[in-house]
């Protein structure tokens, strides 16, 4: 097994955080998602421990909310004493619904609307994570309009290429994030900053793309970043007192993939870090990341019920389920990886090879070609693993299809987190 909280029982069926997923897939129905509670917060504690003890005790975990957003989550990440990273007044809003504060919240984005600067001000965010020029310019109007001085941090594009799929790669110059330092923009926004009066520049933010598997790629935008660090004091006189070095870990989703110890990674980003600041004479900032596929992907499992299993004599098979690309459309996006078992088959041999495609009126509905399956009949439960992440939140009602629930598990303790859309809810504001 991929991870440690599968299994597989007595009867033969695949269990997930000390459940069985066929008995979970008649309880709720499918498409289904299920997270794992207690995986999440020991990653949580994981990234925690491991930053304190290598970074510093000042050094915070951001969760990045775009991985899996809903209220739950951030009782859960409250509950952990995490900070969070947000993009869009709808997720603000959702931590708001969910009791957090947002004292620890840094608002990413590289084009925060007008509505969404006032709405983040209104509700008291922590930080922006300024992105361009007209952004700097809108918060200073802004702030100065409610007579505060707002920290923010600035997204620096420190021009690293971490050889990732071109789609979550963020770091190149030509990024539509950030300001780069090669083009000496990132120093012009540097300039702004400090010399606006109701801005107060706490430090820099870095992100390099995501499915990064070792430290080798944070070491070598974290040199770039230390040397802007020590370039902006020595030309400006300004010291950041904060770096956020990105999330971005990659996550095993399949048996080819290379296990990754986050402590052991973390450990090889402090130790790096801590000469170098040294190495320049520079004060070692509050050193943030942002982890979210990292914290969530292998706490999730999405649960399909087999509808039609096709045989194209000569060329190929095609095992469809009740859900597809509305609830994971992150094949048709990256072509992601995934392990799919039979979930009420697991003591079988798996040499039945089908691509598993949706239910949706599209070819490229799939989830994943080529697929070893055990021998699958109509009606079997088929599980997707790793879902946690990037599936949830990327849901859609394309073909008009309600999304699935997401169930939590708690020490063996199943409970909705989120209601299965129904057929009203796909009219609910239709005119």
């Amino acid at each position: 097994m991929i991870c440690e909280n599968l299994s597989i029982n007595e009867k033969g069926h695949l269990t997930f955080a000390g459940v069985d997923t066929v008995d979970m897939a008649k309880k709720y129905g499918t498409p289904l998602y299920l997270m794992d509670e207690d995986r999440i917060r020991y990653k949580c504690n994981e990234y925690k421990n491991a930053m304190k003890e290598f970074f510093g005790d000042n050094a915070l975990p951001l969760y990045a909310s775009k991985a899996a957003s809903f209220k739950r989550i951030y009782q859960v990440m409250k509950d952990e004493a995490m900070g969070i990273d947000v993009v869009s007044s709808g997720e603000i809003y959702t931590v708001l619904k969910a009791g957090a504060t947002l004292e620890n919240a840094y608002f990413h984005s590289n084009n925060k609307t007008d509505q969404d600067i006032e709405y983040a001000m209104d509700n008291g965010i922590g930080y922006f994570v300024v992105d361009n020029i007209e952004e700097l310019c809108a918060i200073e109007e802004e702030a100065s309009k409610r007579g505060i001085k707002q920290s923010i941090l600035l997204r620096i594009t420190p021009g690293i290429d971490p050889h990732t799929n071109e789609a979550i790669s963020t770091g190149k110059v030509d990024s539509k994030f950030g300001s780069a330092i090669e083009t000496g923009q990132a120093e012009e926004m540097v300039i702004e900053s400090i010399g606006k009066p109701h801005i107060d520049l706490c430090g820099f933010h870095c992100h390099i793309g995501s499915q990064v598997f070792d430290a080798e790629n944070y070491l070598l935008s974290t040199d770039v970043m230390m040397n802007f660090i020590a370039d902006m004091k020595a030309k400006l006189g300004y010291e950041a007192k904060q770096l956020n070095i990105g999330g971005g870990f990659g996550v095993k989703s399949t048996e080819y993939d290379p296990e990754l110890n986050i402590r052991t990674e973390i450990q090889r980003i402090g130790t790096f870090i801590h000469k170098k600041a040294e190495d320049l004479c520079v004060t070692l900032p509050k050193i943030l990341m942002e982890p979210g596929r990292s914290i969530v992907a292998d706490a999730g499992i999405t649960i399909y019920t087999v509808g039609t299993i096709k045989t194209i004599p000569g060329y190929k098979n095609y095992v469809s389920v009740d859900g597809g690309m509305t609830d994971n459309p992150r094949f048709a996006l990256y072509q992601a990886p995934y392990t799919i078992y039979v979930a009420n088959r697991m003591n079988e041999k798996r040499d039945f090879i089908a691509d598993v495609v949706g239910r949706c009126c599209e070819s490229g509905d799939i989830i994943q070609k080529g697929v070893e399956l055990a021998e699958t009949m109509h009606n079997d439960t088929l599980a997707v693993l790793i879902t946690g992440a990037y599936n949830y939140s990327m849901a859609s009602n394309y073909n008009r299809l309600p999304r699935p629930p997401v169930v939590m598990i708690e020490n063996g303790r199943d409970y909705v987190a989120v209601k299965r859309e129904s057929l009203e809810d796909l009219v609910r504001n239709d005119i």
